[in-house]
């Protein structure tokens, strides 16, 4: 695999980079259509017609390491902890962790790593069309339609935007555990005034974004698409407005199916991750890297 945005700057070492980049091409519980294990390296692939500066910043000045891809064989919890073994070395590093998936499952071992360093003081919020809040599904409890269940039950804060497809079961769950959520029948309606995010929210913030939040006639490459989702714009204030007040601690992009002749969805996801970096930056990520300080002023 190529590195992120290699074409416009030197990968950099690991120690000092701003960002971890860690492709998990994991595809084992995939429902509908498959592909997402071609997800990263398409990401990567795509990020080399990126525009260093976004608008607004340059995240790249802060720089970039693209590690290994983490192998995804074996069993489903020696998989989860392969991710958080590479999500605790990016940490360690003082960089903001950035998974590249894969299917959604790959979440749970980098908010698991992400709250073990933080001593529990972190919130994920989710950008997805599907609530995965399911307790098993497929006859496994690792599956991407469980990810956000298996985090829940961890104790991790969980906060939900863009849902347009659950089942009555994963109704409930929300209910019982007071999950907070802004479904996209709300949000066409649009963006509500006022703080998104309930007031005794974590500071800290996973971001967890599944590429079906956007509607399907935008990112039709993925494997559960859904009508009725959200448009880039909107997409990106609702993204501003979460993080008012709170800073990335990680963040990943899952689920891209890459689909032959429609390299537009493999560029939006990687943009996508460059608008998150910019975010990052932009907001002061947690952890104090003076890299990605450097690259707000640049």
């Amino acid at each position: 695999m190529v590195a992120f945005l290699q074409s416009e700057l030197t990968p950099a070492p690991a120690r000092g980079a701003g960002f971890h980049v860690i492709p998990v091409p994991l595809e084992r519980t995939v429902s509908y259509g498959g592909g997402a294990r071609r997800g990263p390296e398409a990401i990567l692939a795509a990020s080399q017609q990126l525009e260093l500066f976004d608008g607004t910043c340059t995240p790249a000045l802060g720089g970039i390491h693209t590690a290994a891809a983490v192998p995804v064989t074996g069993d489903d919890e020696a998989v989860q902890e392969a991710i958080a073994t590479a999500v605790a070395a990016a940490l360690d590093c003082g960089a903001v962790p950035v998974l590249l998936g894969g299917e959604h499952s790959v979440s749970y071992g980098a908010v698991a790593a992400v709250a073990r360093r933080r001593g529990g003081d972190v919130g994920v919020v989710q950008f997805d069309a599907h609530a995965d809040l399911r307790d098993t599904y497929g006859g496994s409890p690792w599956s991407h339609a469980c990810v956000m269940r298996r985090v829940v039950e961890a104790g991790v804060p969980l906060f939900q935007l863009g849902v347009r497809s659950l089942s009555a079961a994963e109704a409930e769950v929300r209910s019982r555990r007071r999950i907070g959520h802004l479904d996209a029948r709300l949000l066409a309606e649009g963006i509500p005034e006022g703080p998104l995010l309930p007031g005794d929210f974590p500071r800290n913030l996973y971001l967890t974004l599944d590429v079906d939040v956007l509607d399907c006639s935008l990112m039709p490459a993925t494997g559960t698409p859904e009508p009725g989702g959200l448009h880039w714009w909107m997409l990106l204030r609702l993204l501003e407005r979460v993080l008012q007040g709170r800073r990335i601690v990680g963040f990943d992009v899952v689920e891209l199916a890459p689909c032959e002749g429609l390299h537009h969805c493999d560029y939006t996801a990687a943009k996508l991750v460059y608008v998150l970096m910019a975010l990052c930056v932009r907001q002061g990520p947690a952890g104090g890297n003076p890299a990605v300080a450097q690259a707000r002023t640049a």
